[in-house]
């Protein structure tokens, strides 16, 4: 395949992850306010929480639209390394969080307020939705090559 259909294919298929992620991204967002600031929960427990919930639309999501015509390697192997992925990125996001309320709270000395809590969970999102693109891309729903002449199988883009 070319390198503009390999681009047409992946700005596709990025661009139905996006569309997933960013449904995904309301319900964190409103699961999220919704433990921290209704129920008081702390920041970081409640981002675990709301990313765990926007997790299963992200799955159905990917596996079933943005990612559809990707090889099928089993559906339990497949939610296992989805699990993983998004346990990793989870906790990162979680990580990010932390780092930026604590920071936050250093520089000014007090507790962030609900808009810069806000604006430090959206910018966690932005950086571990491009991880997780990544990793979704390359590692869960990948794509495999037919089998060249010495039998292996290769990955492509």
């Amino acid at each position: 395949m070319n390198f503009r259909a390999r681009l047409r294919r992946l700005v596709g298929v990025g661009s139905r992850f996006l569309i997933v992620g960013a449904v995904s991204t309301v319900i964190e967002v409103g699961v999220f306010n919704l433990l921290a600031f209704v129920f008081g929960w702390g920041v970081v427990s409640a981002k675990i929480v709301a990313s765990l919930v926007a997790l299963i639309n992200a799955y159905i999501g990917n596996r079933e639209w943005a990612f559809r015509g990707r090889d099928r390697r089993g559906r339990t192997s497949e939610i296992v390394l989805f699990l993983a992925v998004n346990l990793a990125c989870t906790v990162f996001g979680a990580a990010l969080v932390w780092a930026g309320v604590e920071g936050c709270r250093m520089l000014l000395g007090s507790e962030p307020g609900v808009v810069l809590v806000n604006i430090i969970n959206l910018a966690s999102i932005v950086i571990v939705v491009l991880v997780r693109f990544v990793l979704y891309h390359k590692v869960v729903f990948r794509v495999t090559k037919p089998a060249t002449e010495g039998g292996t199988a290769s990955h492509s883009v």
